[in-house]
Protein backbone atom coordinates (compact mmCIF):
# COMPACT_ATOMS: atom_id res chain seq x y z
CA UNK A 1 0.00 0.00 0.00
CA UNK A 2 1.43 3.09 -0.68
CA UNK A 3 -0.34 6.26 1.32
CA UNK A 4 0.64 9.87 1.36
CA UNK A 5 1.92 12.00 4.95
CA UNK A 6 2.50 9.38 6.89
CA UNK A 7 1.44 11.06 9.80
CA UNK A 8 -1.76 10.61 8.92
CA UNK A 9 -3.52 7.42 9.93
CA UNK A 10 -6.71 7.50 12.09
CA UNK A 11 -8.47 6.04 9.07
CA UNK A 12 -7.72 2.44 7.49
CA UNK A 13 -8.54 -0.82 6.82
CA UNK A 14 -11.27 -2.31 9.10
CA UNK A 15 -14.47 -3.40 9.40
CA UNK A 16 -16.86 -0.12 10.00
CA UNK A 17 -13.66 1.76 9.55
CA UNK A 18 -14.33 4.97 7.13
CA UNK A 19 -12.22 7.81 6.20
CA UNK A 20 -10.82 10.00 8.82
CA UNK A 21 -11.75 13.76 8.03
CA UNK A 22 -9.34 16.10 10.24
CA UNK A 23 -11.69 19.29 11.74
CA UNK A 24 -8.28 21.01 13.42
CA UNK A 25 -4.63 20.11 14.16
CA UNK A 26 -4.33 17.27 16.18
CA UNK A 27 -5.57 13.80 16.54
CA UNK A 28 -8.49 15.01 18.38
CA UNK A 29 -9.64 16.57 15.19
CA UNK A 30 -10.57 13.51 13.46
CA UNK A 31 -13.94 11.53 13.32
CA UNK A 32 -15.07 7.94 13.20
CA UNK A 33 -15.24 4.75 14.86
CA UNK A 34 -11.14 4.37 14.42
CA UNK A 35 -10.17 7.97 15.06
CA UNK A 36 -11.71 7.16 18.15
CA UNK A 37 -10.97 3.84 19.51
CA UNK A 38 -7.20 5.51 18.46
CA UNK A 39 -7.16 8.28 20.99
CA UNK A 40 -9.12 5.29 23.60
CA UNK A 41 -6.38 3.18 22.78
CA UNK A 42 -3.42 4.13 20.84
CA UNK A 43 -1.05 1.74 21.63
CA UNK A 44 -1.06 -2.14 22.53
CA UNK A 45 -0.43 -1.75 26.15
CA UNK A 46 -3.55 0.29 26.55
CA UNK A 47 -5.17 -3.10 24.89
CA UNK A 48 -3.47 -5.58 27.23
CA UNK A 49 -4.69 -3.10 30.28
CA UNK A 50 -8.13 -3.36 29.22
CA UNK A 51 -7.81 -7.14 28.31
CA UNK A 52 -6.93 -8.11 31.60
CA UNK A 53 -9.89 -6.50 33.19
CA UNK A 54 -11.53 -7.87 31.09
CA UNK A 55 -10.87 -11.56 31.72
CA UNK A 56 -9.85 -14.46 34.61
CA UNK A 57 -6.70 -14.46 35.97
CA UNK A 58 -5.62 -17.64 34.95
CA UNK A 59 -6.98 -16.84 31.50
CA UNK A 60 -4.93 -13.86 31.42
CA UNK A 61 -1.81 -15.63 32.52
CA UNK A 62 -2.12 -18.19 29.81
CA UNK A 63 -1.86 -15.34 27.44
CA UNK A 64 0.56 -12.74 28.62
CA UNK A 65 3.06 -15.31 30.84
CA UNK A 66 5.95 -17.01 29.61
CA UNK A 67 8.17 -20.23 30.70
CA UNK A 68 9.65 -20.86 34.35
CA UNK A 69 10.22 -17.23 35.31
CA UNK A 70 9.56 -15.54 32.64
CA UNK A 71 13.39 -14.79 31.92
CA UNK A 72 13.43 -14.99 28.06
CA UNK A 73 9.86 -12.98 27.72
CA UNK A 74 11.59 -10.03 29.51
CA UNK A 75 14.92 -10.50 27.14
CA UNK A 76 12.70 -10.15 23.84
CA UNK A 77 11.29 -6.67 24.77
CA UNK A 78 14.64 -5.85 26.64
CA UNK A 79 16.81 -6.72 22.94
CA UNK A 80 14.22 -5.06 20.83
CA UNK A 81 14.30 -2.38 22.99
CA UNK A 82 18.44 -1.95 22.84
CA UNK A 83 18.14 -1.14 19.49
CA UNK A 84 19.17 2.30 18.33
CA UNK A 85 18.41 3.31 14.55
CA UNK A 86 20.04 6.17 13.45
CA UNK A 87 17.98 8.43 11.18
CA UNK A 88 18.89 9.64 7.63
CA UNK A 89 17.27 13.26 7.24
CA UNK A 90 16.99 15.46 4.04
CA UNK A 91 15.17 12.92 2.18
CA UNK A 92 11.61 13.14 0.58
CA UNK A 93 9.53 10.38 2.77
CA UNK A 94 6.10 12.07 1.74
CA UNK A 95 4.88 8.91 0.74
CA UNK A 96 5.52 5.49 2.13
CA UNK A 97 5.16 2.05 0.58
CA UNK A 98 4.48 -0.58 3.21
CA UNK A 99 3.84 -3.50 1.18
CA UNK A 100 5.47 -6.57 0.73
CA UNK A 101 5.63 -10.04 -1.34
CA UNK A 102 6.27 -12.85 0.24
CA UNK A 103 6.36 -16.29 -1.36
CA UNK A 104 4.98 -15.00 -4.58
CA UNK A 105 1.66 -13.53 -2.88
CA UNK A 106 1.51 -9.36 -2.14
CA UNK A 107 0.42 -8.21 1.50
CA UNK A 108 -0.55 -4.59 2.73
CA UNK A 109 2.39 -5.08 5.21
CA UNK A 110 5.23 -6.73 6.62
CA UNK A 111 3.55 -8.14 9.17
CA UNK A 112 1.35 -10.95 10.09
CA UNK A 113 -0.77 -12.85 12.85
CA UNK A 114 0.94 -15.71 14.50
CA UNK A 115 -0.19 -18.96 15.30
CA UNK A 116 -1.66 -19.29 18.83
CA UNK A 117 -2.45 -22.71 20.52
CA UNK A 118 -5.84 -22.56 22.99
CA UNK A 119 -5.99 -18.53 21.93
CA UNK A 120 -9.67 -19.16 22.75
CA UNK A 121 -9.10 -19.37 26.56
CA UNK A 122 -8.72 -15.50 26.51
CA UNK A 123 -11.95 -15.04 25.21
CA UNK A 124 -14.08 -17.43 22.77
CA UNK A 125 -14.16 -17.19 19.00
CA UNK A 126 -10.87 -15.06 18.90
CA UNK A 127 -9.44 -17.61 16.05
CA UNK A 128 -12.22 -16.90 13.41
CA UNK A 129 -12.28 -13.06 14.59
CA UNK A 130 -8.19 -12.47 13.98
CA UNK A 131 -8.63 -14.73 10.79
CA UNK A 132 -11.64 -12.21 9.49
CA UNK A 133 -10.06 -9.27 10.29
CA UNK A 134 -6.15 -10.54 8.40
CA UNK A 135 -8.40 -11.35 5.84
CA UNK A 136 -9.52 -7.36 5.82
CA UNK A 137 -6.15 -5.98 6.33
CA UNK A 138 -4.38 -8.29 4.06
CA UNK A 139 -1.62 -9.72 6.16
CA UNK A 140 -0.84 -13.26 6.30
CA UNK A 141 -3.26 -15.22 9.34
CA UNK A 142 -1.01 -18.60 10.46
CA UNK A 143 -3.49 -21.13 12.35
CA UNK A 144 -2.14 -23.16 15.15
CA UNK A 145 -2.79 -26.75 15.05
CA UNK A 146 -4.18 -26.41 18.43
CA UNK A 147 -6.27 -23.94 17.40
CA UNK A 148 -9.89 -23.84 18.42
CA UNK A 149 -11.24 -23.47 14.94
CA UNK A 150 -11.12 -25.98 11.94
CA UNK A 151 -8.55 -25.70 9.24
CA UNK A 152 -11.52 -25.75 7.05
CA UNK A 153 -13.32 -23.01 8.42
CA UNK A 154 -10.48 -20.48 8.15
CA UNK A 155 -10.13 -21.48 4.39
CA UNK A 156 -13.38 -19.76 4.26
CA UNK A 157 -13.05 -16.83 6.34
CA UNK A 158 -9.48 -15.94 5.16
CA UNK A 159 -8.86 -17.29 1.59
CA UNK A 160 -6.00 -14.64 0.52
CA UNK A 161 -3.97 -15.01 3.44
CA UNK A 162 -4.12 -18.10 5.47
CA UNK A 163 -0.87 -20.03 6.75
CA UNK A 164 -1.39 -23.09 9.13
CA UNK A 165 1.08 -23.81 11.49
CA UNK A 166 1.77 -27.55 12.04
CA UNK A 167 2.78 -29.68 15.26
CA UNK A 168 3.94 -32.89 14.94
CA UNK A 169 2.06 -36.06 16.14
CA UNK A 170 4.63 -38.68 15.78
CA UNK A 171 2.39 -41.97 16.49
CA UNK A 172 1.39 -44.32 13.54
CA UNK A 173 4.44 -42.67 11.47
CA UNK A 174 3.22 -39.17 11.77
CA UNK A 175 0.12 -40.43 10.12
CA UNK A 176 -1.84 -37.46 11.46
CA UNK A 177 0.75 -35.11 10.68
CA UNK A 178 0.57 -35.97 7.15
CA UNK A 179 -2.96 -35.92 7.67
CA UNK A 180 -3.13 -32.19 8.60
CA UNK A 181 -1.19 -31.44 6.17
CA UNK A 182 -3.57 -32.94 3.35
CA UNK A 183 -5.97 -30.86 5.06
CA UNK A 184 -4.47 -27.87 4.87
CA UNK A 185 -3.69 -27.90 0.95
CA UNK A 186 -7.29 -29.01 0.47
CA UNK A 187 -8.35 -25.80 2.05
CA UNK A 188 -5.74 -23.30 0.40
CA UNK A 189 -3.23 -22.82 2.82
CA UNK A 190 -0.65 -21.04 1.03
CA UNK A 191 2.38 -21.81 3.55
CA UNK A 192 3.26 -24.57 5.74
CA UNK A 193 4.72 -23.46 8.72
CA UNK A 194 6.68 -26.59 10.90
CA UNK A 195 7.04 -25.99 14.21
CA UNK A 196 10.16 -27.39 15.96
CA UNK A 197 10.74 -25.95 18.79
CA UNK A 198 8.49 -27.78 21.58
CA UNK A 199 10.75 -30.78 22.05
CA UNK A 200 9.41 -31.63 24.94
CA UNK A 201 6.92 -29.89 27.02
CA UNK A 202 7.69 -26.58 29.13
CA UNK A 203 6.63 -25.84 32.77
CA UNK A 204 4.92 -22.95 32.85
CA UNK A 205 5.24 -21.37 36.27
CA UNK A 206 2.11 -19.21 36.06
CA UNK A 207 -0.35 -22.30 34.49
CA UNK A 208 1.00 -24.30 37.01
CA UNK A 209 -0.13 -21.77 40.43
CA UNK A 210 -2.83 -21.23 38.77
CA UNK A 211 -4.09 -25.08 38.33
CA UNK A 212 -4.73 -24.11 34.67
CA UNK A 213 -6.65 -27.18 32.79
CA UNK A 214 -8.55 -27.67 29.91
CA UNK A 215 -11.50 -28.25 30.20
CA UNK A 216 -12.27 -26.26 33.53
CA UNK A 217 -12.95 -27.85 36.87
CA UNK A 218 -15.41 -26.23 38.61
CA UNK A 219 -13.51 -25.14 41.95
CA UNK A 220 -14.15 -22.29 44.30
CA UNK A 221 -11.13 -20.72 42.65
CA UNK A 222 -11.73 -20.99 39.39
CA UNK A 223 -15.87 -19.42 40.27
CA UNK A 224 -14.07 -16.53 41.99
CA UNK A 225 -11.39 -16.06 39.45
CA UNK A 226 -14.35 -16.12 36.55
CA UNK A 227 -16.57 -13.66 38.78
CA UNK A 228 -14.07 -10.92 38.28
CA UNK A 229 -14.97 -11.26 34.44
CA UNK A 230 -18.35 -11.47 33.82
CA UNK A 231 -18.39 -10.73 30.38
CA UNK A 232 -16.21 -13.68 29.59
CA UNK A 233 -18.06 -15.77 31.38
CA UNK A 234 -21.28 -15.16 29.64
CA UNK A 235 -19.04 -14.95 26.12
CA UNK A 236 -17.95 -19.11 27.29
CA UNK A 237 -21.48 -19.86 28.04
CA UNK A 238 -22.68 -19.14 24.75
CA UNK A 239 -19.79 -20.50 23.04
CA UNK A 240 -19.12 -23.62 25.34
CA UNK A 241 -15.43 -24.29 26.39
CA UNK A 242 -12.51 -24.23 24.09
CA UNK A 243 -12.30 -27.05 21.62
CA UNK A 244 -9.41 -28.37 19.82
CA UNK A 245 -11.16 -28.95 16.82
CA UNK A 246 -9.03 -29.95 14.31
CA UNK A 247 -8.43 -33.47 16.41
CA UNK A 248 -12.13 -34.10 16.22
CA UNK A 249 -11.53 -36.39 12.99
CA UNK A 250 -8.79 -38.49 15.39
CA UNK A 251 -9.95 -38.51 18.73
CA UNK A 252 -13.87 -39.66 17.23
CA UNK A 253 -16.58 -38.20 16.18
CA UNK A 254 -18.61 -38.37 19.18
CA UNK A 255 -15.55 -36.96 21.85
CA UNK A 256 -16.56 -34.64 24.17
CA UNK A 257 -14.17 -31.55 24.98
CA UNK A 258 -12.46 -33.50 27.58
CA UNK A 259 -11.63 -36.15 25.09
CA UNK A 260 -10.17 -34.04 22.71
CA UNK A 261 -8.01 -32.44 25.10
CA UNK A 262 -6.73 -35.56 26.36
CA UNK A 263 -5.78 -36.81 22.96
CA UNK A 264 -3.70 -33.92 22.26
CA UNK A 265 -1.80 -34.47 25.78
CA UNK A 266 -1.25 -37.72 24.89
CA UNK A 267 -0.20 -37.73 21.19
CA UNK A 268 1.12 -34.30 20.20
CA UNK A 269 4.37 -34.92 22.09
CA UNK A 270 7.90 -35.79 20.95
CA UNK A 271 10.55 -33.96 18.76
CA UNK A 272 10.12 -32.89 15.14
CA UNK A 273 12.97 -34.14 13.94
CA UNK A 274 15.24 -33.20 10.27
CA UNK A 275 14.44 -36.40 9.34
CA UNK A 276 10.75 -35.68 9.26
CA UNK A 277 10.94 -32.20 8.38
CA UNK A 278 12.78 -33.30 4.76
CA UNK A 279 9.79 -35.84 4.62
CA UNK A 280 7.31 -32.73 4.84
CA UNK A 281 9.08 -30.91 2.60
CA UNK A 282 8.49 -33.55 -0.14
CA UNK A 283 4.70 -33.88 0.90
CA UNK A 284 3.93 -30.15 0.32
CA UNK A 285 3.56 -28.17 -3.02
CA UNK A 286 3.35 -24.48 -1.61
CA UNK A 287 5.83 -22.57 0.50
CA UNK A 288 7.49 -24.57 3.24
CA UNK A 289 8.90 -22.79 6.33
CA UNK A 290 10.05 -24.10 9.50
CA UNK A 291 9.36 -22.33 13.27
CA UNK A 292 11.15 -21.62 15.99
CA UNK A 293 15.40 -21.92 14.77
CA UNK A 294 17.68 -19.95 17.26
CA UNK A 295 21.09 -21.11 15.88
CA UNK A 296 22.88 -20.21 13.23
CA UNK A 297 24.22 -23.91 12.08
CA UNK A 298 20.21 -25.15 12.51
CA UNK A 299 19.42 -22.05 9.76
CA UNK A 300 21.81 -24.02 7.44
CA UNK A 301 20.98 -27.14 7.99
CA UNK A 302 16.87 -26.02 7.33
CA UNK A 303 18.23 -24.06 3.72
CA UNK A 304 19.73 -27.09 3.03
CA UNK A 305 17.16 -29.04 3.38
CA UNK A 306 14.89 -26.68 0.63
CA UNK A 307 13.18 -24.80 3.21
CA UNK A 308 11.33 -21.50 1.37
CA UNK A 309 11.52 -19.45 4.95
CA UNK A 310 12.72 -19.80 8.38
CA UNK A 311 11.03 -18.40 11.33
CA UNK A 312 12.98 -16.93 13.89
CA UNK A 313 11.98 -17.61 17.36
CA UNK A 314 12.10 -18.12 20.81
CA UNK A 315 7.99 -19.42 21.03
CA UNK A 316 7.12 -15.90 22.48
CA UNK A 317 9.25 -16.85 25.78
CA UNK A 318 6.92 -19.83 26.27
CA UNK A 319 9.23 -22.81 25.75
CA UNK A 320 13.41 -22.56 27.19
CA UNK A 321 13.93 -19.94 29.47
CA UNK A 322 17.69 -18.99 28.83
CA UNK A 323 16.78 -18.82 25.33
CA UNK A 324 18.22 -15.79 23.22
CA UNK A 325 16.04 -13.09 22.78
CA UNK A 326 14.28 -13.80 19.21
CA UNK A 327 15.61 -10.23 17.34
CA UNK A 328 19.44 -11.32 18.67
CA UNK A 329 19.33 -14.61 17.04
CA UNK A 330 17.99 -13.17 13.86
CA UNK A 331 20.72 -10.51 13.02
CA UNK A 332 23.12 -14.16 13.58
CA UNK A 333 20.83 -15.92 11.31
CA UNK A 334 20.44 -13.31 8.66
CA UNK A 335 24.66 -12.59 8.42
CA UNK A 336 24.51 -16.34 8.04
CA UNK A 337 22.16 -17.17 5.44
CA UNK A 338 19.94 -14.07 4.68
CA UNK A 339 21.11 -14.24 0.64
CA UNK A 340 19.45 -18.24 0.51
CA UNK A 341 15.83 -17.78 2.48
CA UNK A 342 13.37 -15.68 3.48
CA UNK A 343 13.30 -14.79 7.23
CA UNK A 344 10.66 -13.75 9.50
CA UNK A 345 10.97 -13.46 13.53
CA UNK A 346 8.59 -13.19 15.94
CA UNK A 347 9.17 -12.41 19.70
CA UNK A 348 7.80 -9.72 21.42
CA UNK A 349 6.29 -7.12 18.60
CA UNK A 350 4.23 -4.37 20.58
CA UNK A 351 4.42 -1.62 18.39
CA UNK A 352 5.56 -0.93 14.28
CA UNK A 353 9.10 0.62 15.77
CA UNK A 354 9.60 -3.07 17.25
CA UNK A 355 8.77 -3.85 12.82
CA UNK A 356 10.90 -1.48 11.88
CA UNK A 357 13.73 -2.95 13.94
CA UNK A 358 13.17 -6.37 12.58
CA UNK A 359 13.63 -5.08 8.93
CA UNK A 360 16.71 -3.43 10.35
CA UNK A 361 18.36 -6.87 11.63
CA UNK A 362 17.14 -8.85 8.16
CA UNK A 363 13.32 -10.18 8.42
CA UNK A 364 11.20 -9.87 5.49
CA UNK A 365 8.49 -9.63 8.13
CA UNK A 366 7.89 -9.95 11.58
CA UNK A 367 4.72 -11.83 13.36
CA UNK A 368 2.84 -10.81 16.53
CA UNK A 369 0.70 -12.87 18.32
CA UNK A 370 -0.13 -11.55 22.01
CA UNK A 371 -0.58 -8.11 20.59
CA UNK A 372 -3.28 -9.39 18.54
CA UNK A 373 -5.20 -11.02 21.25
CA UNK A 374 -4.53 -8.41 23.79
CA UNK A 375 -6.49 -6.32 20.98
CA UNK A 376 -9.45 -8.81 20.40
CA UNK A 377 -9.52 -9.81 24.66
CA UNK A 378 -10.07 -5.50 25.07
CA UNK A 379 -12.54 -4.81 21.79
CA UNK A 380 -14.12 -8.22 20.90
CA UNK A 381 -13.93 -8.04 16.81
CA UNK A 382 -12.82 -4.71 16.02
CA UNK A 383 -9.84 -5.90 18.51
CA UNK A 384 -7.67 -7.34 15.48
CA UNK A 385 -8.78 -4.56 13.27
CA UNK A 386 -7.60 -1.89 15.44
CA UNK A 387 -3.97 -3.54 16.31
CA UNK A 388 -3.57 -3.95 12.49
CA UNK A 389 -4.05 -0.54 12.29
CA UNK A 390 -1.56 0.68 14.71
CA UNK A 391 0.80 -1.42 13.51
CA UNK A 392 0.69 -0.21 10.02
CA UNK A 393 0.27 3.55 11.10
CA UNK A 394 3.21 3.05 13.65
CA UNK A 395 5.44 1.59 10.68
CA UNK A 396 4.94 4.39 8.32
CA UNK A 397 5.85 6.99 10.95
CA UNK A 398 8.96 5.01 11.72
CA UNK A 399 9.93 4.53 8.11
CA UNK A 400 9.33 8.03 7.71
CA UNK A 401 11.74 8.95 10.29
CA UNK A 402 14.26 6.34 10.01
CA UNK A 403 14.47 7.70 6.25
CA UNK A 404 13.04 4.97 4.06
CA UNK A 405 10.18 5.05 2.67
CA UNK A 406 9.81 1.42 1.95
CA UNK A 407 10.48 -2.09 3.18
CA UNK A 408 13.22 -2.76 1.24
CA UNK A 409 14.67 0.85 1.94
CA UNK A 410 14.25 -0.40 5.34
CA UNK A 411 16.11 -3.19 5.07
CA UNK A 412 18.99 -2.08 2.95
CA UNK A 413 20.29 1.40 1.85
CA UNK A 414 17.81 3.39 3.27
CA UNK A 415 19.11 3.74 6.89
CA UNK A 416 21.95 3.08 8.91
CA UNK A 417 21.92 1.36 12.33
Amino acid sequence: MTATNPGVAEGGAGRGAAPARAAGWGSGGFSGQAAALRRRYPTVDDLKARARRRTPRFAYDFVAGGVGEDLCLARNRAALDAIVITPRLGLDVARIDTAITLFGRDYRAPFGVAPMGLAGLLWPGVDEALARAAQRARIPYVLSTVANTTIERVGQLAPDVFWYQLYGVPGNDHAVSFDLVARAERAGAHALVVTMDVPVRSKRTRDVRNGLVVPFRPTLRTALDAARAPQWGLAMLRHGQPRFENFLAYAGADANTTDLASYVFQKMAGPMTWEMVARLRQAWPRAFLVKGLLHPDDAEKAVSLGVDGIVVSNHGGRQFDAAPASIDALAEIAARVGDSTSLIVDGGMMHGLDLLRALRCGAQAAFAGRAFLFGYGALGEEGGDHVARLFEEELRLALAQSGAVSVAEARGAGTTM
